[in-house]
């Protein structure tokens, strides 16, 4: 095979992977949004059924009981779900950058079309030059899976606040305590994020 056959072999295949690479992209976009929507849709009618228990005392508490573990248990899977999906979508960006950079290269010329891909300064500051951000760790409190971690912690340290009350504690200490375990989970959580985030340096 010459060279121009390989040449021409070779952008045929990554153009191929671009469109590919691009559609998984759109469909961990779209399955994030959707474990989203079904989670918040779930937290939501949650919400709706405790007001219509809350003027029976007696069903507060055995429906809370029922609802929080679920809550908890749904949001923490969710979580898991979009902290893949956000690594996921985050790799095949750095991979879209690396074909657009062979783009630039090969046939840009003296044009600057694709430039970014190549002027990011490393993998992870081409795939936030992409995005048109920045690499700083807050960013991380913009992503949906900080979103549903947030949400997450709420429902836990609500959960302890309500279980220290049952058990007998006094209002502030359940208050206190709900609050420090909220603030736990959810750092928790951030730094799960972090750790799942250090595969895009690779």
């Amino acid at each position: 095979m010459d060279e121009d056959a390989r040449e021409q072999g070779l952008l045929t295949a990554l153009t191929t992977e671009h469109f590919v690479l691009q559609t998984s992209r759109s469909a961990t976009i779209t399955e994030s949004v959707g474990r989203a929507t079904v989670f918040l849709s779930l937290l939501s009618a949650s919400l709706i059924g405790l007001g219509f228990v809350s003027s029976s005392g007696h069903l507060i508490k055995p429906y809370l009981g029922a609802v929080l573990p679920t809550l908890v248990i749904t949001g923490l899977l969710t979580f898991g779900r979009l902290v893949q999906n956000m690594v996921e979508n985050s790799l095949n960006l750095k991979r879209i950058q690396r074909i657009r950079a062979y783009y630039h290269r090969q046939l840009a010329g003296e044009h600057d079309f694709f430039a970014d891909a190549v002027t990011g300064g490393g993998d992870v500051q081409a795939i936030s030059a992409a995005v048109g951000t920045r690499p700083a760790r807050w960013q991380l409190l913009l992503t949906t899976a900080a979103m549903v971690g947030a949400v997450n912690a709420l429902l836990i340290g609500l959960g302890v606040t309500l279980l220290t009350g049952v058990l007998g504690g006094s209002p502030a200490l359940a208050i206190a305590l709900g609050v420090a375990v909220a603030l736990v989970a959810f750092a928790a959580q951030l730094a799960y994020i972090k750790r799942a985030s250090i595969w895009l340096t690779g």
